[in-house]
């Protein structure tokens, strides 16, 4: 790869992948942080359960970070700031029905696709399915690896280890 128009996109989702549902780790809590962004997502336990060193381990991938969840602009204010993350860009949902598509696509799959245009990407969250895949197979002509993270336990030292592997194996 030789400029940011080449490297991979990365597509984030919030809740699972950053925010686990199962039960409480033992992460470092993170105070918030300064600013609106501390009351941003104020009340919500479950912000406590984001892990600070996420953020930098999602930086040090090597893609472009992109903010593909229904947070949307609240994932800069109230989750970013927390796990060590600047501003990101963030996918704008299409007001269209999660019925669109063939039985068992998920809703974000066709814009996601959309929004990488040519470049490679990589989509990590929960609700990955087998008919995504074939999706994105079919429809996207660049590299794409679709991650699917156990939405008990969040993103895990084995994921970074996958996304990695992929990412430095020549996919992109």
């Amino acid at each position: 790869m030789t400029g940011p128009a080449q490297r991979p996109i990365l597509f984030l989702d919030v809740d699972g992948p950053l925010i686990p549902f199962g039960a409480p780790s033992h992460r470092p809590r993170r105070t918030p942080a300064p600013g609106p962004a501390a009351s941003s997502g104020q009340g919500n336990p479950l912000l406590e359960r984001l892990d600070p060193a996420v953020g930098p381990r999602l930086a040090a991938l090597g893609c472009d970070p992109v903010w593909a969840t229904t947070w949307m602009d609240d994932a800069n204010e109230a989750v970013a700031p927390r796990i060590g993350l600047p501003r990101l860009p963030v996918v704008r949902w299409p007001d269209t029905s999660a019925d669109q598509g063939p039985r068992g696509l998920h809703w974000k799959t066709r814009h996601l696709v959309e929004w990488a245009g040519h470049r490679p990407f990589v989509w990590i969250d929960d609700e990955i399915g087998a008919m995504d895949r074939l999706w994105v197979d079919a429809q996207h002509r660049a590299p794409a690896l679709l991650h699917r993270v156990d939405p008990a336990r969040g993103l895990t030292d084995e994921d970074f280890t996958a996304l990695a592997a992929w990412l430095g194996a020549g996919a992109v």
